[in-house]
């Protein structure tokens, strides 16, 4: 990624009030939260032409979130780090006949 996408990418999480880090979720709810308060819409008729354009900035926000989180792969498999202690020693130890399970056949 350019310099140029995250600062397209930070500027989108401003304006939706994110945080540093988000899920999908967070970021559809902030979403949904802005569209809320200026769709025009829902704005009264004296607000009308400003709040067209905070829903086209709001609504660009959201896709440029969209975006960054499509193209990011996700691991489908275990990591190393999520294991419980049991699972990490015996992953590590386990076949070792001093630490790990005991040899039942001598």
């Amino acid at each position: 990624m350019t310099k140029k996408d995250w600062e397209k990418i930070i500027a989108a999480r401003d304006l939706l009030a994110l945080g540093e880090k988000a899920t999908l979720a967070e970021i559809k709810k902030a979403y949904r939260r802005m569209s809320k308060k200026y769709h025009p819409d829902l704005a009264g008729s004296s607000q009308k032409r400003p709040t067209q354009v905070e829903m086209h900035e709001i609504t660009a926000a959201y896709q440029v979130l969209l975006a960054y989180c499509q193209n990011y792969r996700f691991p489908l498999v275990m990591q190393q780090d999520t294991l419980d202690a049991e699972d990490w020693w015996m992953d590590r130890f386990g076949q070792d006949p001093l630490w790990g399970k005991k040899d039942t056949e001598n």
